[in-house]
């Protein structure tokens, strides 16, 4: 199976967690459906679900938790 990757819809800061007290939305080996949220991006204090558009398992994360990221920058990868 070829591995996906979701990307960054817009540039801003990656969040893994939706606060910094809760687990992170997925992990590696975490299943992921269609519609899932994997993560925010925060633009200018307004945060933004990043949601998945293909199913898979999460083989690994390109983007650190509140890492600076830019639009269309890679944030994870399914298989």
């Amino acid at each position: 199976m070829v591995a996906e990757q979701i990307l960054s819809p817009l540039p801003g800061t990656f969040y893994r967690k939706p606060s910094p007290d809760e687990p992170a939305f997925k992990d590696v080996g975490d299943s992921v459906a269609v519609g899932d949220v994997i993560g925010l991006i925060e633009v200018m204090k307004t945060f933004n679900e990043v949601k998945a558009e293909t199913a898979g398992t999460v083989t690994a994360f390109l983007a650190d938790n509140e890492e600076p990221v830019m639009a269309g920058q890679p944030l994870l990868e399914l298989d």
